[in-house]
């Protein structure tokens, strides 16, 4: 299956939190759109990782995504080396998408830095052609293939935007995936303990983030993305 976009998050729930709504207007316009998870979450201080394996599949169903993928690194150990980069582009070359996103380049969690960096490096080396990798259980070569564009979105800091996706009317379906992660976000009957991600105040502030970005560019809800190289356009009336 080739991809039109490929999402990328350290844990699952990050891209769920960092791009949902933008991942879940491009479905609606028929674009093809696959997740992967790095890792399985299984450091996380709340739930296990057979439970997120469970909710990132739901969390998938809402988003209407068909195709998700965990590459089981280790959470919190992963790290930036040879193998986990051609594991990487194994994927990309597999699924070729046209855009890729990917963890905020600086945040919080250590993980979501490690793997911007990660990530962004491996669609840059799937590009070349004396690197060579096979297709699982094949005896056939993979081509290269290099995205046309790696957009990072914004998550625990307030990193500022080089763009801004229009997301109105698909903030409801990004939190309704949001919140398929029963065990890590707000839950005020649960007795699992208070995580910086667990309160109300932070599941609030998916909404007045979404809220702001929007105000910042004329709509009722935004999500903000960074990018790696200037974004072209044709004519200056192709910008909103």
């Amino acid at each position: 299956m080739k991809l039109d976009i490929l999402a990328i998050g350290a844990h699952p729930d990050d891209v769920e939190l960092g791009c949902g709504a933008t991942i879940a207007k491009e479905i609606s316009k028929g674009k093809k759109v696959g997740i992967i998870d790095l890792t399985r979450g299984e450091l996380g201080t709340r739930g296990t990782a057979e439970t997120r394996d469970s909710e990132a599949q739901d969390a998938a169903n809402v988003l209407g995504v068909p195709l998700r993928i965990n590459m089981e690194f280790a959470d919190g150990f992963f790290v930036n080396d040879k193998w986990h980069q051609l594991e990487l582009i194994k994927m990309i070359r597999k699924f070729q998408p046209e855009v890729v996103l990917c963890n905020a380049v600086d945040d919080r969690h250590i993980d979501h830095g490690k793997g911007s960096k990660l990530v962004s490096d491996a669609c840059f080396l799937s590009g070349l052609r004396k690197i060579d990798t096979k297709i699982e259980d094949s005896e056939e070569w993979q081509e290269p293939w290099r995205p046309k564009q790696v957009y990072h979105y914004v998550q625990w800091k307030n990193l500022e935007p080089d763009i801004v996706v229009d997301v109105s009317g698909f903030v409801n379906q990004k939190m309704e995936s949001v919140l398929a992660y029963k065990t890590q976000f707000y839950d005020p009957n649960s007795e699992e303990p208070e995580t910086p991600i667990s309160s109300k105040n932070f599941t609030d502030s998916i909404i007045y983030r979404a809220r702001d970005l929007g105000r910042l560019i004329g709509v009722e809800y935004g999500e903000g993305f960074t990018v790696e190289r200037y974004p072209a356009v044709d004519s200056l009336f192709d910008l909103k």
